[in-house]
């Protein structure tokens, strides 16, 4: 896993099935810079992690959880069962290093990585 696959919102993007799919394969929220996949996003536009150079969102900012952050912690833990605020707070704890590990730990097994959308492992490419 890739430090750089893990988006300003704290998603990893290794378990999304976007990443995973052959088709219309998208590289990675933050590989997006010059792409139309990512141009929308509030998240990944916003103002407050620019200015201050974060990667990721971060509970030190002042608006931490925004409403946005929060509607998508709320989808992914009902839906999906991950956080994106739980991945931020553990990155904001213990660095992205460690973050990493952790996630390979939770969803990797031999050659494959679960998919949070299809509940389904894919084979490592």
């Amino acid at each position: 896993m890739k430090t750089k696959l893990i988006a300003a919102c704290g998603m990893n993007c290794n378990l999304c099935i976007a990443y995973l799919r052959d088709k219309n394969k998208c590289p990675g929220c933050r590989y997006q810079d010059n792409s139309n996949y990512c141009k929308k996003c509030i998240i990944k536009n916003c103002k407050v992690i620019e200015k201050n150079k974060w990667k990721y969102c971060s509970p030190k900012c002042e608006k931490y959880p925004c409403r946005r952050l929060k509607d998508l912690d709320k989808r992914y833990k009902t839906k999906y069962g991950m956080s994106m605020k739980d991945n931020l707070e553990f990155i904001e704890k213990k660095g992205i290093r460690k973050f990493i590990q952790n996630e390979k730990k939770r969803w990797v097994k031999e050659d494959k990585i679960f998919c949070v959308h299809k509940k389904e492992y894919f084979k490592i490419k």
